[in-house]
């Protein structure tokens, strides 16, 4: 008996291995043998490796709309999946933006309005942080599905990490291999959000498509053919889905890393008069999109109580926000999620070991580099150490005097900071006029 489960196993590994050769050559793959692969990567079969041959393979060959389709069932076939009854909300965002933190603001608000948010995060591949790093700065993030279910029963919402259970457990294989490469496919991508999605139960979903010079994507032309992609898979699995496109020269807040992108979504929540108002604006518009997406689905009655009391749903969604009722949701999730509840957005403290980077003339902000934001917010610790990080004291088009403080770099000891104030050097995150 022993001898034949061994004998079965190997012959399914070498299908994976045979499914990944033809996909290096380019050729296109059925949904067995992208199953196939998806089983033995989530069962540690193959090996990082020929796990990254096959990455590789995707981000070098793309894939078919029905090979997109494929991977993505097969990825949440092979692992565990929620299920929560009525209208299940998610917001999402390709990511690649640093301290871009909307997702601490979005779900609050949508929570506190009584609709079922489920967040499944992740953590950082291309970016120094991840919604995930961040909420573990508040609270815990890896819980059995079990406890997820009591969480969300209790607030109508979570904010947890998805790769702490089994949910989708290829993706995760995926972007341990992915990681130190800083790269992710464009399919590859959808999958990984549209797998998480689904398996968490959601239904009425907003994703957050941001592109530019220094971003994941760079062309408007690529992120209107991933929202396409995204369009195309929702509709395969009956999700309500809203695709936004926003063109991002620079991060919506001004800290980067996990405590200094935290501490900008609780002074939005907390409302303080040091809140970044771009981070704010976003998160209302995603809000309010995703809130719109739910009451097309809703009773009459809620949608009459929305449309005379607040207008629309942005306007529902920056009442909720303004009159505290976000903030309070966001203490109970994180009372739920055993954090501590009783939080001011100034008690989360950057590391202590500081470098301040002043203009050396006259001059305006006329480009920011995310890309290099990442690299030095990398360099400094970022997001293994959660103090570490970038706190952006100019923004673009700001006007900036000689000797003005541009931005302060924090880590939580003094190599890593010294790693990174030499590439500065190289890796200029301001661009002066």
């Amino acid at each position: 008996m022993e001898e034949k489960k061994v004998n079965l196993e190997h012959i399914n590994t070498q299908k994976a291995l045979i499914a990944i050769r033809k996909k290096l050559i380019g050729k296109r793959l059925n949904y067995k043998e992208i199953y196939s692969i998806m089983d033995q990567i989530a069962k540690e079969k193959l090996g990082n490796i020929i796990t990254t041959y096959f990455a590789a393979s995707g981000y070098s060959n793309g894939f078919s709309s029905q090979e997109l389709y494929y991977l993505t069932k097969a990825m949440v076939e092979t692992g565990e999946k929620l299920e929560f009854k009525g209208i299940v909300a998610d917001k999402h965002s390709i990511g690649g933006v640093p301290g871009t933190r909307t997702t601490l603001v979005v779900v609050p608000i949508v929570a506190a309005a009584g609709f079922c948010i489920p967040k499944s995060s992740s953590r950082a591949i291309t970016t120094p942080s991840g919604t995930a790093d961040d909420m573990e700065t508040l609270a815990k993030v890896k819980f059995s599905k079990e406890k997820i279910y009591e969480i969300v029963k209790k607030t109508n919402g979570c904010i947890v990490w998805g790769g702490a259970f089994n949910i989708a457990p290829a993706d995760d294989a995926i972007i341990i291999v992915e990681k130190p490469l800083l790269f992710e496919s464009f399919d590859k991508i959808i999958v990984s959000i549209m797998a998480k999605k689904i398996a968490f139960g959601s239904n009425h979903v907003v994703i957050d498509l941001p592109y530019g010079k220094t971003v994941k994507v760079h062309k408007l032309e690529d992120v209107e053919i991933l929202k396409r992609k995204f369009e195309y898979i929702a509709k395969k699995f009956n999700i309500k889905i809203r695709v936004l496109i926003h063109r991002t020269n620079e991060p919506a807040g001004r800290g980067i890393g996990p405590i200094l992108e935290t501490r900008e979504a609780i002074r939005v929540l907390q409302q303080k008069h040091n809140r970044p108002l771009d981070l704010e604006i976003r998160s209302i518009n995603l809000a309010g999109n995703l809130l719109e997406l739910c009451l097309n689905d809703s009773p009459k009655k809620l949608k009459e109580y929305v449309r005379k009391n607040f207008g629309n749903s942005f306007g529902w969604a920056t009442y909720i926000l303004k009159n505290g009722f976000a903030f309070k949701k966001m203490q109970e999730i994180i009372r739920v999620q055993e954090g501590n509840p009783n939080l001011d957005s100034e008690d989360l403290k950057p590391g202590k070991f500081i470098f301040r980077l002043h203009a050396q003339k006259k001059s305006k902000i006329t480009n920011i580099n995310s890309s290099n934001i990442t690299i030095i917010a990398k360099a400094l610790g970022a997001p293994e150490q959660k103090g570490a990080g970038i706190y952006l004291e100019k923004k673009l088009g700001e006007n900036v005097e000689k000797g003005e403080l541009l931005c302060t770099l924090y880590s939580q000891n003094s190599y890593n900071l010294n790693e990174a104030k030499k590439r500065l050097e190289d890796h200029a995150i301001f661009k002066l006029s």
